[in-house]
């Protein structure tokens, strides 16, 4: 699977894998989830400009699967990591997972970050499959609140959430 950073040009073809992907949210009860909108394309740009937005694509060179970071307190936080169902249960995600991975390492950082629902069994359980753990409420860092927050007013509260961390 090749990775490589997103271009401008695809950020319509990122907003379907996010639309594509939310779709398993309706197996577990999560309509809101699975019907809410990607981010814009005004949105994405700010992570391509930043140098932290990354795709996995096919053969073709065409995005199956992407991943978003920024920094957030001492780690790169992934802000979203969608997989097309295509391309699911093939490693595709743990591969951006580790290409964002080698990008904190080149950074200096520490860690990953990610904030995920902790009882649908492609977030959480997946993500300690990946070597993620979750993260006490009273350890988080002040900008991963932060983030939490801006999480709960959009609410997505209304599921069990959780910060998770991984030690690089």
């Amino acid at each position: 699977m090749k990775v490589r950073t997103v271009q401008v040009a695809e950020l319509s073809a990122l907003q379907e894998i996010e639309r594509a992907a939310g779709r398993w949210f309706h197996q577990v009860g999560m309509a809101e989830i699975a019907e809410d909108e990607p981010l814009s394309v005004e949105e994405l740009t700010r992570f391509v400009e930043a140098g932290l937005a990354w795709v996995a694509v096919d053969d073709e060179d065409r995005p199956v699967a992407y991943l978003i970071a920024e920094r957030v307190d001492d780690a790169l936080h992934v802000e979203q990591v969608s997989v097309h169902p295509d391309a699911a249960r093939r490693g595709v995600g743990r591969a951006l997972l580790e290409h964002a991975a080698e990008a904190a390492r080149a950074q200096g950082l520490p860690a990953l970050t990610l904030t995920t629902f902790a009882e649908v069994p492609w977030n959480a359980p997946y993500y300690e499959r990946c070597g993620f753990r979750p993260v006490p409420e009273a350890l988080l860092g002040p900008e991963l609140r932060e983030v939490r927050a801006r999480e709960a007013a959009h609410g997505l509260d209304r599921w069990p959430r959780l910060a998770m961390r991984r030690t690089l």
